[in-house]
């Protein structure tokens, strides 16, 4: 078993799969929540939260009115799940400039399976801190609709490959 040190992962690429160092990425925001400059910093910073088992950062970025400490023990199990991939989808603006929304697909495994969902989660911006309120999850094919992108256009996620080898599966 390989010990990962925090100087170690500093310097290696994030977890969020934004292609930069994560201490470039997501441990400022993981170390100060309120460095979360738009929703979709802060929906990284979670996921990242997610593989790398910070259940406390979790629970902290939930809004205040989701009492997200009552249910710290499902939050917890769902942390502690075998995390591999995310894809984000879309950004969108919301209602004002304090809301907004990030569109994103998450794989995990489960019993030797992979599995995924996606989900649009809104974001509430508060004093200087973005949290995470509630979100809508929904069938693949529902995110990334096959008829917005041909099999041969590079795929929405970033990973530079083309739509049918990479999300159009």
């Amino acid at each position: 078993m390989m010990i990962v040190t925090m100087n170690t992962l500093a310097t290696s690429l994030c977890r969020c799969h934004s292609k930069k160092r994560y201490q470039d990425c997501c441990q400022p925001i993981h170390l100060q929540p309120s460095q979360a400059q738009s929703p979709l910093q802060l929906m990284r910073a979670r996921y990242c939260a997610h593989e790398l088992n910070l259940v406390e950062f979790v629970i902290h970025t939930y809004h205040p009115s989701c009492h997200a400490q009552n249910d710290a023990q499902a939050i917890a199990e769902s942390v502690h799940g075998e995390w591999v991939k995310l894809e984000v989808v879309s950004t969108e603006l919301g209602a004002h400039d304090k809301e907004g929304f990030v569109t994103f697909n998450a794989y995990f495994i489960e019993d030797k399976r992979q599995y995924s969902f996606s989900e649009k989660s809104r974001f509430i911006k508060e004093g200087e801190q973005w949290f995470y309120i509630d979100g809508e999850m929904f069938d693949y094919p529902l995110a990334v609709p096959k008829s917005t992108l041909q099999r041969n256009d590079p795929c929405h996620c970033g990973s530079g490959k083309k739509f049918k080898k990479c999300c159009g599966m």
